[in-house]
C-alpha cells in the first residue's frame, strides 16, 4: 500500500469540481500532509467537462494520477466518471452522483450519451458506490449545495476524519452568516448518509 492518497474528482463546469478538490487539499495540508493537485478544464465556465487530481501524503512528487492507482474517483456526473473509470486502482471505490447533466459535445452530437453509465461501470468491475446528490441539494433548497453533498459523500473515504474535512468546508461560508453555515453542515450531513445507506444496501 502506497503511503499517497490519490483522489480524483470529475464532473461538468459550474458543479463545483475544483472547489472540491482545493477543499480536500486543505483538509489533507491542516493535518500536515504534502498535497499537489492538477486541473484540467474544458470550456468550464460553459458547462464543459472538468477533471482534477489531487495527490497528498508525507511526501508528493507531482500531481498526476497514473491510470489504473486512483483510490477514489468523485463522480459529479455519471458519464463523466464512467469516462474515467480507468483511472481507479482495483480495489478503488467509484462514488457517483446519480445525476445526468449533458455537456455540450453531447449536445453538439460529438459524443453519444451513455444509456446507463453507473451500469457499465459496474459491469466493468469496478466498486461502485451511487446516490443522486443533485436531488439531495435541491431538496435542501439551493442545487449549488450539491459540491458540499459530494464533499460529505467522500468524507468516509479517506485516511483522516470527516470533521476535519467538515471544518474546511464551513470555514468557506464563515463570513456568508449562520444560515449558509448551517445549509452546508445539512448538505455534508446528507452527503455523508446517502453513501452510508448506498453502501449498506451493497453489502
Amino acid at each position: 500500500m502506497s503511503d499517497v492518497t490519490n483522489i480524483l474528482v470529475v464532473g461538468i463546469g459550474g458543479q463545483g469540481v475544483m472547489t472540491a478538490t482545493e477543499i480536500l487539499a486543505e483538509a489533507a495540508i491542516a493535518l500536515g500532509h504534502d498535497a499537489k493537485k492538477t486541473e484540467v478544464a474544458g470550456m468550464a465556465q460553459r458547462g464543459g467537462v472538468v477533471s482534477s487530481h489531487l495527490r497528498f501524503g508525507p511526501k508528493v512528487l507531482s500531481p498526476q494520477i497514473t491510470p489504473g492507482t486512483a483510490d477514489v474517483l468523485l463522480g459529479f456526473e455519471s458519464a463523466e466518471g464512467m469516462r474515467w473509470r480507468h483511472m481507479l486502482r482495483p480495489n478503488g471505490i467509484a462514488l457517483m452522483n446519480t445525476a445526468k447533466l449533458v455537456p455540450p459535445v453531447v449536445e453538439l452530437g460529438l459524443f453519444e450519451y451513455p444509456e446507463d453509465p453507473i451500469a457499465e461501470m459496474k459491469n466493468s468491475g469496478a466498486k461502485v458506490v451511487a446516490f443522486d446528490a443533485t436531488s439531495i441539494a435541491l431538496e435542501l433548497g439551493d442545487i449549488r449545495l450539491g459540491n458540499t453533498v459530494m464533499l460529505g459523500a467522500i468524507a468516509d473515504h479517506l485516511p483522516f476524519s470527516a470533521d476535519v474535512l467538515l471544518e474546511c468546508v464551513l470555514k468557506r461560508f464563515q463570513r456568508k452568516g449562520e444560515k449558509l453555515v448551517d445549509l452546508n453542515r445539512r448538505a455534508f450531513e446528507a452527503g455523508r448518509a446517502a453513501v452510508g445507506a448506498a453502501e449498506a444496501a451493497l453489502a
